[in-house]
């Protein structure tokens, strides 16, 4: 949540999440189109926070573990850049923001894989033989 109004007097509070690209579940809806699994993430998201939209600006945040974006997002990533180009002016800001999201996607993507290696007889990780 931000610490000021960010539109009409109100504060912005934001939810992202990271859905699997090629879960079962998402498989139809993204092999038809880009990022169908990160809007129905942005919706689900939208339902459920709707309560909070008298008070405060909420903006749900849908990316894929593939790279893709939701429509929301690319809209909330748009305008937070141009804010923290404003207040930093420096115009790299909003780059940097984009680079800092990549890579939480990557590590999140890092951390699922590694999570799925086998260990061996002494608990110890796969990795741990080499």
């Amino acid at each position: 949540m931000s610490l000021f109004p960010w539109k009409m007097g109100r504060p912005l509070v934001w939810d992202a999440t990271c859905v699997d690209t090629l879960a079962r579940s998402h498989l139809p809806s993204s092999a038809c189109c880009a990022a169908a699994a990160a809007a129905a993430a942005e919706n689900l998201k939208r339902r459920k926070h709707s309560g909070l939209v008298g008070n405060y600006i909420f903006e749900p945040f849908g990316v894929e573990t593939l790279g893709s974006w939701g429509p929301n997002a690319h809209t909330l990533f748009k305008d937070l850049s141009r804010r923290l180009v404003d207040a930093s002016r420096d115009r790299r800001a909003g780059y940097y923001l984009g680079q800092r999201i990549s890579m939480a996607i990557q590590r999140g993507n890092a951390a699922s894989l590694l999570g799925m290696l086998p260990f061996d007889s002494d608990g110890d990780e796969f990795f741990d033989a080499f």
